[in-house]
């Protein structure tokens, strides 16, 4: 009896605390909507390539429905940081940052305008090929949660603009 009088106590304090699902009312949603509406602009190179295709997969974009332009813009770099007594490259660190800025396409307004960004370590061993493909690899998981930030950001845009806030 005392546990079913604590679960009680403890749902009804969490009721009360202001949490709310992003995402309720699934496809049909608010936010699901507001994403569904952004169109992403074509970005330069391979990561630019890979961004938007991670980006579109995300927003769940339909056809026709554009509210929203997407704008990004993408600074990739590699630097080495683990070096041997002869030189040689141990370490290298792959940085992937996204400026991007939402624009009201009703308005020519730009609604947001931010950055997100991570970083991967890289093995450097001896094949070449090895390197290049940690490289690549990197590139596509930093890709992919580069693109998670950008889309949490973009939703809490959307839940915000919904309320009034």
């Amino acid at each position: 009896m005392k546990r079913l009088l604590t679960s009680s106590l403890f749902l009804i304090a969490l009721s009360g605390c202001g949490l709310q699902p992003l995402y309720s009312g699934g496809s049909k949603g608010t936010v699901a909507t507001t994403l569904g509406s952004v169109s992403v602009e074509p970005i330069q190179g391979k990561n630019g390539w890979l961004m938007r295709n991670a980006l579109n997969d995300r927003l769940g974009a339909n056809e026709g429905t554009t509210r929203y332009r997407l704008t990004v813009a993408l600074d990739d770099q590699i630097e080495g940081f683990g070096v041997r007594a002869d030189d040689t490259i141990t370490r290298e660190r792959r940085t992937l940052r996204a400026r991007y800025q939402l624009i009201d396409t009703s308005t020519g307004a730009t609604v947001i305008d931010a950055t997100a960004g991570s970083d991967a370590g890289i093995d450097v061993v001896s094949s070449e090929y090895a390197t290049i493909a940690g490289e690549n690899s990197a590139l596509e998981n930093l890709t992919q949660r580069v693109a998670d930030q950008i889309v949490t950001r973009l939703s809490l845009y959307a839940r915000g603009a919904n309320n009034g806030e």
